[in-house]
């Protein structure tokens, strides 16, 4: 086998094996104890394999509770480690993150106008994953009414539309009821999992995994993407199309990772760093190992936000105290040596 690719894989695998454990230990972490060897045949039961011999609180708070949640910081981990990457490759620019393009800021005005209107859970995780794609048409439509080549452009405007729905939060938050929509606004804006249910997750599921998928089907087209459209086209790829895809493919996994969540940074911009470290640039191998090392961080950091003390830390500000510090590390061990 060539050492070269032999490297990555081990990685892959080592990494696949400490987020299998991270997963089950996470099981055990909580304000409600559950020994371990309860939590194992509680799922043993669900196949029939072995017989119940605990309450049903139990059986709730592992499968009602803890498994949809440790489900979500998985998914949403690797949702926004994967579309971290994708948009630093488009754009050729390691301090891009997922919501470069507005969706992070057009998904938090959605969920806080559903709030506002007083709409259940789940319809505010659909105005939230709806207005998320509607500031990237935005964003995209205004960057291509001035230059629809260049990606700097695009950048600039999705500065413009992330700061006019950012506008449109802070209205939205003044007209709230200050006892009752303000608070739930604000816990929503700073992100968590607590409102984590088998159907929100589920409505995540879809289009994350679809977004995947093409991620995947495009990996060795956008490694070339990287070198530069010139190369890319001498390459034969299709460069206009290839961003059209790579952007939506994005696109719909932060926004919905955000509609399930809420806003939690840091993930999408410094995993990708931390991959690309260990494995190199190519991205048919830094697009699998973004999904599990972005999954194990938003784990491990849901794990904290749940063992931090009697209140529970908001996700959002737990990624940010720690994921700041440390970007500031690999920015200088890394430099200049991106791709």
């Amino acid at each position: 086998m060539n050492a070269s690719l032999s490297s990555p894989r081990l990685l892959l695998g080592a990494s696949a094996l400490g987020v299998l454990g991270l997963f089950l230990l996470s099981f055990l972490v909580g304000p409600y104890p559950i020994p371990p060897a309860t939590v194992l045949r509680v799922f043993l039961a669900q196949l029939s394999l072995a017989e119940r011999g605990w309450s049903e609180a139990v059986e709730m708070v592992v499968l009602d509770v803890r498994a949809p949640r440790i489900a979500a910081a998985l998914l949403v981990g690797a949702a926004l480690a994967c579309a971290g990457a994708a948009y630093q490759n488009l754009f050729r620019n390691p301090l891009v993150s997922p919501g470069v393009l507005g969706v992070s800021s057009g998904a938090g005005f959605g969920a806080a106008l559903g709030i506002l209107l007083g709409l259940p859970g789940a319809a505010v995780q659909g105005m939230a994953f709806a207005l998320g794609l509607v500031a990237v048409g935005l964003t995209v439509w205004l960057g291509r009414s001035f230059d629809r080549h260049a990606t700097l452009v695009l950048v600039v405007a999705g500065l413009v539309v992330s700061a006019f729905f950012q506008a449109l939060v802070s209205l939205t938050k003044i007209v709230a009821d200050p006892l009752n929509q303000l608070p739930s606004i604000t816990f929503w804006l700073l992100g968590g999992l607590t409102r984590t249910t088998p159907a929100t997750l589920l409505g995540a599921l879809v289009p994350i995994a679809a977004a995947g998928l093409v991620l995947h089907a495009l990996r060795w087209q956008v490694h070339a993407l990287a070198a530069g459209e010139d190369e890319a086209r001498a390459l034969g790829v299709n460069v206009r199309r290839v961003r059209i895809v790579l952007i939506v493919a994005a696109t719909l996994m932060t926004a919905a990772a955000t509609s399930l969540c809420g806003i939690v940074g840091w993930v999408g911009l410094l995993i990708p760093h931390i991959v690309r470290m260990l494995v190199g640039p190519c991205f048919a191998i830094v697009l699998p190992m973004s999904a599990l090392l972005g999954g194990g961080f938003l784990l491990g950091m849901d794990n904290l936000a749940r063992m931090a003390g009697t209140v529970e830390v908001p996700l959002g500000i737990l990624t940010s105290l720690i994921g700041a510090p440390f970007f500031a590390l690999v920015l200088a061990r890394t430099r200049r040596q991106w791709f």
